[in-house]
C-alpha cells in the first residue's frame, strides 16, 4: 500500500479545490518493464481517492496505436488529460515516487483548476513561445529540488501547445542518463542540445529558451 488511511484523508482534502475532472493515461505491461506493477498500484490507490480523478491503464504492448498517438516511447508513462480529454504533453517516464509524488499532486491541481500560480505577465510571455520545444527533466525520487524544475516545464507545457514537457526518472532509464550526460539532477534536457542544470525558476527557462529562439 503506498496511500494509508491519514494519508488519504490529507489527500481527499486537497483534491477538494479540484473543480474539473482530471484523467490518468497509464502505459504500462506485465514484462520486461521496471517499476510497472508499482506505478499502476500507486496510481490505482490516487484514482480512488476522488471522483475527480480517473484513471485509464493502456497495454504497451498491445494498445500500439494509442501509444503512438499520445507519443509515449518507454514504460511506464503517465500522461494527464484535461476533463475534455485534451492532452497537454506533459508525462512522467518512471514511477511518481518520492518527492515526484509532489509534482504529479500539484499537476492534478493545475488540471483541475485550470491555475498555474503564474503571473499574468509570465503565462502571456509563455504563451506567445511559436518555437516547438520538448523538454526532458531528469530527476530521482529523493531529490528535494527535483518537482520544481519538474513543475516550471509542465507549465510551460499546459500553457503553450508548441511545448512538451516529460519527467524521467533517472535510474529506470539510464541508457537516457548516459545520453544526456546526467550526472546530477535535476537536469533539464531542451531540444536534444540545450542543458539547465538545477531548479530553474520559470524567468530563467523562458530567458533560456527566448535566446535558443533567437538564435534559429
Amino acid at each position: 500500500m503506498f496511500i494509508d488511511d491519514k494519508l488519504k484523508s490529507d489527500l481527499q482534502r486537497y483534491f477538494a479545490a479540484l473543480t474539473k475532472k482530471v484523467k490518468l493515461v497509464l502505459f504500462t505491461q506485465d514484462f520486461e518493464c521496471q517499476y510497472c506493477r508499482e506505478t499502476r498500484e500507486l496510481l490505482t490507490e490516487l484514482s480512488a481517492v476522488s471522483d475527480k480523478v480517473e484513471l485509464e491503464i493502456k497495454s504497451f504492448d498491445k494498445d500500439k496505436d494509442s501509444a503512438e498517438k499520445f507519443g509515449v516511447d518507454k514504460i511506464p508513462a503517465t500522461i494527464l488529460l484535461d476533463e475534455n480529454g485534451s492532452d497537454y504533453g506533459i508525462k512522467y517516464y518512471g514511477i511518481p515516487s518520492g518527492y515526484e509524488f509532489s509534482s504529479l499532486l500539484e499537476d492534478i491541481i493545475m488540471f483541475g483548476t485550470g491555475q498555474t500560480q503564474l503571473s499574468e505577465s509570465l503565462i502571456e510571455k509563455i504563451k506567445s513561445i511559436k518555437y516547438p520545444v520538448h523538454f526532458q527533466v531528469f530527476v530521482t525520487p529523493t531529490c528535494p529540488y527535483c518537482p520544481r524544475a519538474v513543475l516550471a516545464a509542465h507549465k510551460f507545457a499546459y500553457l503553450n501547445k508548441n511545448i512538451k514537457a516529460d519527467m524521467v526518472e533517472a535510474t529506470e532509464f539510464p541508457h537516457l542518463s548516459n545520453k544526456y550526460s546526467v550526472m546530477g539532477v535535476p537536469r533539464t534536457v531542451i531540444n536534444e542540445n540545450d542543458f539547465i542544470e538545477g531548479a530553474a525558476p520559470e524567468e530563467m527557462v523562458l530567458e533560456k529558451i527566448n535566446i535558443m529562439q533567437a538564435s534559429v
